[in-house]
Parts: structure tokens; sequence; C-alpha cells
């Protein structure tokens, strides 16, 4: 259903993303990515690595890392797919938000709300 392909999306140095490889109906759940939890307070030790810009805020004391796909999507501000966390599970959950066709990119729009258009920490200006 999913697969990992170049991306014109992404700007980095490997340029990959989540793609279909085939028609995806909306609601339909298309990858649970298990999650390492470690302590906020450790989190000062990720900001050191490029870890820091996959990392995902997960319940009030703690940050994950995801395994599987789960880092590999990438942002939009108008995306086809959306994430839940399942707590009980310790995953993250990612399903379509809008019907996606095969061979296209599977975006999520990282502020966690599809409709949040809040300017990410890439998109901000950066002080010289």
């Amino acid at each position: 259903m999913i697969e990992i392909k170049s991306s014109s999306v992404s700007d980095g140095e490997f340029n990959r993303g989540v793609f279909a490889t085939c028609d995806i109906k909306k609601g339909t759940l298309l990858h649970e990515a298990p999650v390492l939890a470690y302590p906020n307070a450790e989190h000062e030790h990720i900001e050191k690595t490029l870890l820091a810009d996959y990392a995902f805020e997960y319940g009030v004391n703690h940050s994950a890392l995801l395994l599987g796909y789960g880092m590999l999507f990438n942002h939009s501000y108008e995306p086809n797919a959306t994430y839940s966390i399942s707590f009980e599970k310790h995953t993250f959950d990612f399903f379509a938000y809008k019907d996606i066709a095969a061979g296209e990119e599977i975006l999520i729009n990282y502020n966690g709300d599809e409709d949040d258009k809040e300017l990410l920490w890439f998109d901000k200006e950066q002080p010289d």
C-alpha cells in the first residue's frame, strides 16, 4: 500500500518520502509506526543531532522517535493524511485524510492538526 521513494517535497540529503502504491480511500489505516519514547529532559541531547528534526511530541512529558516509515512522511499545509497517537499500543497511526491516488506522495501536517497553518520551525525566518 505504501513505499519509500525519492521526493521532490524534501530538500534534505536523501530526499525521501512515503508514496501510495495503489489507490487509498479516505480513512484507511496506512501505517502503524512503533514509538521510541524518551523523557523531554533528554531532548537536549537529541537537539545536537539530525534526529531533532524528526522527533514528535508524545504526551506531556515525553518526545518520541518513530520506527517504520513514521519519520519519513513529509509535511504539507494541505495534507492528504493524518495521524493519531495510540498510547495503549505505543504507536503513531497514520490514516488517509483524503482519497489518495496511486503514485501520490502521502503528506501530513507536522503541526498535528490538518487545518493548522501556523508556520513550522523550518518555515520561520531564522535570525542572522
